[in-house]
């Protein structure tokens, strides 16, 4: 379920539990159109009428973290450093002449 918008995971799990907008708001204490609402994502919940819906037709809200993946390879962040400052400036000047070398080239330049 990962990359839903809230209204989407609400409508789903509904669905998956085999419940109408007006039951599970009636579970609620809410309106129809209140569900109806969060479901096409007009609006933005709290985390907690998140949980509190999810909770009423039996699932959990789990939120979490992860840590970014920035693309960046530690091991070749190691490895230049063990190198000498004049080796580090001498392997950026070459970066730097590819990059001139074959800007565009991607894009059939």
């Amino acid at each position: 379920m990962e990359g839903q918008t809230p209204g989407q995971l609400v409508r789903e799990t509904r669905k998956r539990h085999g419940l109408s907008q007006k039951r599970l708001a009636t579970r609620a204490s809410t309106t129809q159109s209140a569900i109806s609402r969060i479901e096409r994502d007009q609006g933005s919940p709290s985390i907690e009428t998140l949980r509190t819906l999810l909770h009423l037709m039996g699932e959990d809200l789990v939120l979490g973290i992860e840590p970014r993946d920035f693309g960046i390879d530690p091991t070749m962040i190691r490895e230049r450093f063990r190198s000498t400052p004049d080796e580090r400036v001498e392997y950026g000047r070459a970066f730097a002449r590819f990059v001139i070398d074959n800007r565009g080239a991607a894009v059939g330049k």
